[in-house]
Formats: C-alpha cells, sequence, structure tokens
C-alpha cells in the first residue's frame, strides 16, 4: 500500500496522483506539482488516503507545496493573458482559412508553452499556423484536436436534468454509450431526447445500464405467456421495469381481463437475449434520416487526445 493525493488540472481528463508527504491537503486545495510539461498547479479532488501500488505510476512525484497567494496570483494572470491568446489565435485561423473551431487556450504554470484545443471533422494542415503563433507569443506552441465530448467537458453547461454537466463535475473518463443501452432502458430513439449538450449519447445511460439490465432479466417480454399465481394463464400485455409490475391479459369466466401482478407472483420461462436489431423501434421500421441520426449520437471517435502524461 502507498499513500497517495488525486490531484485534477485543467482541462485534464482524469485524476493523477501525487506523493502527499505530510502536507494536510483537503479536497478543493490548489497544490503545485511537477509533472511531464513543467511546473502545474491542480486542484485536489482526492484526499490522501492509502491504496494498491498496483495501481500506482511509479516513481511517484511528490506535491511541491500548497498554493501560496503569489502562486494564486501567477495563475490568474495566466487565464487573464490565454483571453488574448484566444482572440488572436482566432484571428490567424482565419488569415490562413482553416476548417476548425478553437475551444480553449491554456498557458502551463510556468509559461514554457501554450496550447490551443480544437475541434475539426478531419486531420487539419496546422504547420504554417503553429509558426505564424509562435512568432507572436515566442514560446512553445501545441494545438491538440480535441472531440465534441472533450469540448463540453471543457466548456461546462446545464444538462436536461437541470443540473451541471457530469463531464464538467466530476467524470474523468467517458464511456463508450451506445444505442443499445437506451434501448435495454425502453427510451425513445428521438435523437433530440437521448443526446447530450455534446450531441453524442447521454453519459447518464451509461451510469442505469447495470441496473437496468438486471432489472429487465427479471421480466417476461410483450407477447410471452404467463402462470399467475391464482392459477390463471394469459398473455403480458406491458411491463413497468422499475416497478417490477406486469399486466396480464388473463381469461375468467369467458371474459378477458386486464389484471396486475408483481413479477414474484408469475411464472414463466426465463427471457432468451434476442439479438439486438442495432436500429429499431418497437418493431417499427425506422427512416433512413432516423438511423443517420441515430447512427451519428454514437462517438466513433478515437480516445480524447486531452490529456498529458502528467
Amino acid at each position: 500500500m502507498i499513500r497517495v493525493v488525486g490531484v485534477r488540472f485543467r482541462n485534464a481528463g482524469k485524476i493523477y496522483y501525487f506523493g502527499p508527504g505530510d502536507l494536510k491537503l483537503p479536497a478543493g486545495t490548489h497544490v503545485i506539482v511537477e509533472t511531464a510539461r513543467g511546473i502545474e498547479m491542480g486542484t485536489v479532488l482526492m484526499e490522501p488516503r492509502e491504496i494498491s501500488g498496483e495501481n500506482v505510476v511509479q516513481p511517484l512525484k511528490p506535491v511541491i507545496r500548497v498554493a501560496t497567494e503569489a502562486d494564486e496570483k501567477t495563475a490568474a494572470r495566466n487565464h487573464a493573458r490565454e483571453k488574448d491568446a484566444f482572440s488572436i489565435c482566432l484571428e490567424k485561423i482565419a488569415k490562413h482559412r482553416l476548417e476548425m473551431k478553437l475551444v480553449d487556450a491554456e498557458y502551463t504554470f510556468d509559461n514554457n508553452k501554450l496550447l490551443f484545443y480544437f475541434t475539426a471533422d478531419g486531420r487539419i494542415d496546422f504547420r504554417e499556423l503553429v509558426k505564424d503563433l509562435a512568432s507572436v507569443f515566442r514560446t512553445r506552441i501545441e494545438l491538440r484536436q480535441i472531440g465534441v465530448r472533450d469540448e463540453t467537458k471543457i466548456m461546462g453547461g446545464i444538462g436536461i436534468c437541470g443540473r451541471p454537466l457530469c463531464c464538467h463535475t466530476y467524470l474523468t473518463e467517458f464511456a463508450p454509450v451506445s444505442i443499445k443501452m437506451a434501448k435495454e432502458q425502453n427510451l425513445s430513439l428521438n435523437p433530440t431526447k437521448i443526446s447530450g449538450v455534446c450531441g453524442r449519447l447521454m453519459c447518464c445511460l451509461k451510469n442505469e445500464e447495470e441496473t437496468y439490465e438486471y432489472l429487465n432479466s427479471r421480466l417476461p417480454g410483450t407477447g410471452d405467456r404467463v402462470t399467475t399465481n391464482d392459477g390463471l394463464r394469459g398473455e403480458v400485455s406491458s411491463v413497468s421495469v422499475l416497478r417490477q409490475t406486469v399486466k396480464v391479459l388473463v381469461e375468467v369466466d369467458g371474459e378477458k381481463e386486464l389484471r396486475d401482478y408483481k413479477v414474484d407472483q408469475l411464472k414463466f420461462k426465463p427471457r432468451r437475449r434476442k439479438e439486438n436489431k442495432k436500429f429499431s423501434r418497437g418493431g417499427e421500421k425506422l427512416s433512413a434520416e432516423e438511423i443517420k441520426a441515430l447512427a451519428a449520437l454514437e462517438d466513433k471517435g478515437a480516445k480524447s487526445k486531452i490529456d498529458d502524461a502528467k
């Protein structure tokens, strides 16, 4: 076991571990550490604790110090300069007529490097742009192409739930999200209802997938034949996944009647995992436009390029 503190950096997609030494580092504390790209200021997200040495890349670099007032002023000056750098980069992009969207500009804490984050539909030849920017800022320039999910993570916003976006507040890495997850949760395959601010499938679909898979596995399928605890046989009309109840169409005294049962009150063959047709909606055939819109929601891009090896 080894004692570590978890630190997150601006525009970084995950938590990095450092040695806390004897420092008291409550969550939210700004600290100064040494990383692969120089001296950086980060924010403590995980207070010092013991974890397995297998989960830590050795050698573990120590926290240099808790950020001082002077460090905070340095960071504030850097942020102020980033606004000017962002504006200048926009002008240079327009000058070189590059099809790219600038997302953010970031100075490293020690001012050894200036990073620009951008999105684009394809590969961009920005060599001349880098030369132009280097002549203006007289420092190392790095341009990083990121995905639309990374862009939203940087910019932040409010989700349809009314809360700050998960990716901007606590998510450290993006998990793959698929249309299958929306189908498992019996959600409408309307792209506007299952996509997030970034235009991709909502990350929360992944959070709830395991629960829905378990609950669905305990229920019969619509149209299945079941036997009730009061000795009746009938056909499943509908199911409520979260309530774990089933509406069964049974025949009583020669008349058909719709009754509610809890899943534990029914006997039925376990549901077979049907081969999931990727784009279907309750047996209804989707139009070509709908299929194209749904396919666009799945993020098929490479892993985020937003991280440095800290």
